[in-house]
């Protein structure tokens, strides 16, 4: 979906149209944005950015908070034109989902024309507009539908993938992060054609386990299949401040209560993990992780507080001013038991 929560806030509301606006927190506060217009990036305004800053690189920007409710109705709408042409369907997001259209349900044919109907239904019965990836894999139909946004459709066949990657720009690559992407510079790697100069040993050597992927992907090799029934793989709950926090206990009163809220929602999901994250961004915007796994899974928020608060006794502060806490639970406990002739699976 293009520019998802601030094209359903322009749809609905007619005041936001054709203006730079941002979804998220207010800039009288410590406002994150979360969706930007095309308007309001045309200014350098982004997702994840202060909504500070956002209005400091845009003073007309225009700020609204966030709807998930309708979001969600948006999403589960959108998902049911998926379904009109597969079964196959990877959620990644509200806003963003792999199809896999080898088994046609309504025999079109071309993956092309399911991409530009499902596009119409989308535009005709929601008033939004989407952009399209097609290509033979989930690495480039990814990188293809980010290619001409807005109302986009690209579609990258197999005899031009080898060049279509040769002159994408690294920063472009998908999973190639800013902090990677300035590495790759260092090492004269701007471009595919650059990476694809690198032997897998060295980029190994230089990215870890990620440099055999950037080998793979650079060649157009991606065999991951689309996983209509994808299990997640963390839950968590974060919060960011009105006010920078200073005081340690303070900062574990709002730990406990982030514990309080991955309870709920493991227990929602019947999850219970055995790897707990804490993170905690400094007012300086410097972020941090630690993480401990234990034997046993833990959902309950007493024990989960039990773990992070082990894990922030032991970081050092520097006498910082925090502005954000986090708390991530991960690596899921499977079990399969049968009681009373009912089989129970708990992830």
């Amino acid at each position: 979906m293009d520019a998802f929560y601030a094209s359903v806030e322009q749809r609905d509301f007619p005041e936001f149209r054709g203006k730079p606006l941002a979804v998220g927190g207010s800039p009288d506060g410590r406002g994150v944005v979360a969706t930007a217009s095309y308007e309001a990036r045309k200014f350098g305004v982004r997702s994840a950015m202060s909504s500070r800053q956002a209005l400091q690189l845009c003073p007309d920007l225009l700020f609204t908070y966030p709807r998930f409710d309708v979001y969600k109705e948006v999403s589960a709408h959108v998902r049911s034109i998926f379904k009109r042409y597969t079964d196959f369907i990877e959620p990644l997001s509200l806003d963003e989902a792999y199809l896999d259209v080898t088994e046609d349900k309504l025999q079109i044919g071309s993956a092309i024309d399911i991409a530009k109907q499902i596009k119409e239904a989308i535009k005709t019965e929601l008033n939004l507009t989407a952009s399209a990836g097609v290509s033979v894999n989930k690495f480039v139909a990814k990188i293809a539908s980010d290619m001409n946004k807005p109302d986009g459709l690209t579609f990258v066949g197999p005899s031009k993938i080898v060049d279509f990657l040769e002159k994408l720009p690294i920063e472009k690559f998908f999973g190639v992060g800013k902090v990677t992407a300035k590495k790759m510079n260092s090492l004269g790697i701007f471009r595919g054609k650059d990476l694809k100069t690198f032997s897998e040993s060295s980029l190994m050597r230089h990215f870890g386990k990620s440099g055999k992927f950037y080998f793979q992907i650079v060649r157009g090799i991606d065999d991951r299949t689309v996983q209509p029934n994808r299990v997640s793989k963390s839950i968590g709950a974060e919060d960011t401040f009105s006010t920078d926090l200073n005081d340690p206990e303070e900062m574990k009163l709002e730990l406990y209560k982030l514990c309080e809220k991955v309870e709920k929602r493991l227990d929602a999901k019947q999850k219970f993990g055995r790897t707990l994250t804490l993170k905690i961004k400094f007012s300086d915007f410097q972020s941090i992780t630690r993480s401990k796994t234990v034997p046993n899974p833990v959902q309950h928020a007493k024990a989960l507080y039990e773990i992070i608060e082990e894990l922030f006794n032991a970081v050092d502060l520097m006498d910082k001013k925090v502005r954000l806490l986090g708390v991530t639970s991960s690596n899921f406990y499977y079990t399969e038991e049968k009681t009373e002739g009912i089989q129970l699976k708990l992830f």
